[in-house]
C-alpha cells in the first residue's frame, strides 16, 4: 500500500518461498504418498455431476464465478475466486477440489515449519509499506485482510531473522539497518513493525571522469566550428562567383 491509500495486489515480482523445518533445513519439495489413501469418488462437475470420460472437467467455484463459464479446476482457482470475492473460505473441507488435493492434511503436515523468503520485487518510488503474514490475503470493505480460518489456529509465532533487505542497486558503502536483525516472539500472538527511509545519494563523479566530459564537450565545439566555417567560407565563395559572372 502506498502513502494514497491504494493497494497493489498481484504486482509482478520475483519472490520465492522455502519451506524449512523446525531445525531451519529446508524441506525437499518432493513428499511420498501414503499407499494407504481412500479412494475418492470422480470429481464434481460444475454441474452438480461426476466427470465422466468423454466429458471436459469444468469444476464449481462454489458461488464465487466471475462468468458463466468460468471454472475453478482445483483448491487453489477455489481460493483465489474466493479471494477476489472477498470472501473466507471457512470450511476447505466441503470444497470438492480442495478435499481431493487433501488441502487440510497439508496444512497440519506443514504445522511447525517455517519458511524462507527471498528475491525482488518493483515498486513505485513513493512512501508505503509491504508485509509478511501467513493465510491467503483478499480485499474487504476497502480493507486488506488474511484469511486464516482454514489453519484452525488461534496463534500464531512470527519470530524471524532479517538476513537481508536492500532497496535498489548495490553499491559500496551502503547501509541496510534491517540486515541480520533477529526477532523472537515470546507469547501467542505478535506483530513486528519496522519503519526505514529509503535515500538514494548520487555518487560524485571521479576528477578523471570529469576531465574526459570537458574534453569531450571542447572537442564536439571545434567539430561544429569547423562545420559552419566550411560552410560559411564556401558559401562566399560560390556567392562571389555568382556575382562575377553577373558583371
Amino acid at each position: 500500500m502506498d502513502i494514497s491509500g491504494e493497494a497493489h495486489l498481484d504486482v509482478k515480482h520475483n519472490i520465492f518461498k522455502k519451506r524449512l523445518d523446525v531445525n531451519g533445513k529446508v524441506i525437499e519439495p518432493a513428499r511420498q504418498e501414503s499407499i494407504n489413501q481412500p479412494k475418492l469418488d470422480k470429481p464434481l462437475q460444475k454441474h452438480g455431476g461426476r466427470l465422466e470420460h468423454n466429458e471436459t472437467y469444468c469444476g464449481s467455484c462454489f458461488g464465487a464465478e466471475t462468468e458463466e463459464d468460468h471454472c475453478c479446476n482445483n483448491c487453489e482457482e477455489v481460493r483465489e475466486a474466493y479471494r477476489k470475492k472477498g470472501w473466507a473460505l471457512n470450511n476447505p473441507d466441503l470444497i470438492d477440489q480442495c478435499k481431493r488435493e487433501g488441502f487440510l492434511q497439508k496444512i497440519k503436515d506443514e504445522d511447525g515449519e517455517g519458511c524462507n523468503v527471498y528475491g525482488t520485487l518493483e515498486a513505485n518510488k513513493v512512501a508505503g509499506n509491504f508485509h509478511f503474514a501467513p493465510g491467503k490475503s483478499f480485499q474487504q470493505a476497502n480493507m486488506h485482510v488474511h484469511d486464516l480460518m482454514a489453519f484452525g489456529k488461534d496463534s500464531f509465532n512470527v519470530s524471524h531473522k532479517i538476513n537481508e533487505i536492500s532497496f535498489g542497486v548495490r553499491y559500496p558503502g551502503a547501509v541496510n539497518p534491517l540486515d541480520k536483525l533477529e526477532r523472537i516472539q515470546t507469547t501467542t500472538h505478535g506483530m513486528y513493525q519496522y519503519f526505514i527511509k529509503v535515500k538514494f545519494t548520487e555518487k560524485r563523479m571521479s576528477f578523471f571522469h570529469f576531465l574526459t566530459n570537458v574534453c569531450a564537450i571542447v572537442g564536439g565545439v571545434f567539430s561544429v566550428s569547423g562545420i559552419i566555417d566550411a560552410f560559411v567560407y564556401h558559401g562566399q565563395k560560390q556567392i562571389k562567383k555568382r556575382l562575377g559572372k553577373d558583371t
